[in-house]
Parts: C-alpha cells; sequence; structure tokens
C-alpha cells in the first residue's frame, strides 16, 4: 500500500471527509483491521482565503509547495490535494516534488466517463468556475461545461465561503443550490460536478435527479485505487 499525502485544511470541515472515505474504502476492500497509510499537512485556511481573495496567488502558491514538500519529506508517495481550488497551482507544485499529483479533476472526470456523459453542470467557487485551470482541464477530457449565470455564481460562491468552510448548513442555502442546477439541467447539463470539496456536504445525490459527481468522494476513492496499486496516475489524464 502506497502512503498518501493528504494536503488538507482547505478547509477541515472537508478534510474530515477525506480521511473518513479513505480509511472506510480501505477498510471495506481489505477487510480486517485494515486502514490508510497516510499522512494529513493541514494548513491554515485563514490564510490562504485571504490570498485567495486579494488575488496573491503567488503566496497562496509558496504555502502549497512547501506543504506538499513536507509531505514528501514525511514519507508520502503521491499527494491528494484536497480542494478544488488550489489545484490552481497544482503544475507548480508538481514541478518542485517528486512525487506525482493525483488530480481532482482526473479522478472526477473517470467517473463521469464510466456513465458516458458528456455535458455537465459546475458548482464551486468562482475561482473554480470561471477560471481556466478547472473548466479548462475538464475541456481537455472533450466534455462539455456550462456554469452558471454571474448573478448564481455570486450564491454558489458566498455560501461556500460564509457558511459550507464553517460547518454551516442551511436549507434556504440547499433550496438556491437546486434551484441553480435546475436552471443547468434547462440549458443542457445532464450531470452536475460539486467542483467544491464543501458542497457535497450541502448538496447529496438524492436531492436532485440528475446525477451529482461529488469531487471530495470520486477524489477519495481515486486516492484508495492508486495506493493500493489498482490504477496508475496514466488511467487518469487527458
Amino acid at each position: 500500500m502506497k502512503t498518501i499525502g493528504l494536503l488538507g485544511g482547505m478547509s477541515w470541515e472537508s478534510s474530515i471527509e477525506y480521511y473518513r472515505l479513505i480509511n472506510e474504502t480501505v477498510k471495506k476492500q481489505l477487510g480486517g483491521l485494515h486502514s490508510a497509510k497516510c499522512i494529513m499537512y493541514s494548513v491554515d485556511f485563514e490564510e490562504i482565503e485571504r490570498y485567495q481573495h486579494q488575488g496573491d496567488w503567488e503566496n497562496a502558491t509558496k504555502i502549497m509547495v512547501h506543504a506538499a514538500q513536507s509531505l514528501e519529506r514525511g514519507g508520502a508517495e503521491f499527494v491528494a490535494i484536497c480542494t478544488n481550488t488550489m489545484h490552481k497551482m497544482a503544475d507548480e507544485v508538481q514541478q518542485v516534488i517528486d512525487i506525482p499529483i493525483l488530480h481532482i479533476v482526473d479522478a472526477t472526470v473517470k467517473k463521469i466517463k464510466l456513465k458516458e456523459l458528456q455535458t455537465v453542470g459546475l458548482l464551486g467557487t468562482r475561482f473554480t468556475m470561471e477560471e481556466d485551470f478547472y473548466v479548462g482541464r475538464l475541456r481537455a477530457h472533450r466534455l462539455n461545461v456550462l456554469i452558471p449565470s454571474p448573478e448564481e455564481r455570486q450564491i454558489v460562491h458566498r455560501v461556500i465561503y460564509q457558511e459550507l468552510v464553517l460547518g454551516k448548513i442551511l436549507q434556504p442555502s440547499r433550496k438556491a443550490y437546486l434551484d441553480i442546477i435546475e436552471n443547468l439541467r434547462a440549458g443542457g447539463a445532464v450531470a452536475i460536478i460539486l467542483g467544491c470539496t464543501e458542497i457535497g456536504l450541502l448538496i447529496k445525490p438524492e436531492d436532485t435527479s440528475l446525477p451529482v459527481f461529488d469531487t471530495t468522494l470520486n477524489h477519495a476513492l481515486a486516492a484508495v485505487d492508486f495506493a493500493l496499486g489498482n490504477t496508475s496516475i496514466q488511467d487518469y489524464l487527458p
């Protein structure tokens, strides 16, 4: 079993889910008293969030680089960045470590392709929904990507940063998200990507008739498959 390097804390609310899902899946697959070999580096999200909204991606990248290098020195054999937005600097981080990064987009797309789906709606932070580091990678996998309207993107972003990362799960916000999902369906989406690791705390598969792809779940499951030698990084690339 490979040792998983979890780069978390963005937010710790979703990092808990990674740890739980990974260990539950290892136990299910191997049985007995098995659990995952993993190391977590948990950053201070207050610092990260400030850099994000200041547009100071250089200093945000420095934090991610330091964390990933620490995981490598600690014995991690690959890295899973436990957040969608901070994959913005995944390429820069990969350049300074000698172990692979298992990309959250690639892990999710692998599940989407198994369902032979083509047009997906994307929910996430405004950085994730609007910038090419994420949408471009989805399109590199030959998916059609729909995003909410500007006003709806503001709602999605606000709920993430003012509620979900603080552990607040509010019914009005769930309804707002479901209304946005219905608008994406009307625009042609046949599935929805929950492109923020906290959104799965708010929206569950049973909340909508559209197939929902929770990036936290898919990334965690992919990490287990890779750790157990069931897949390789090449299996996930565009």
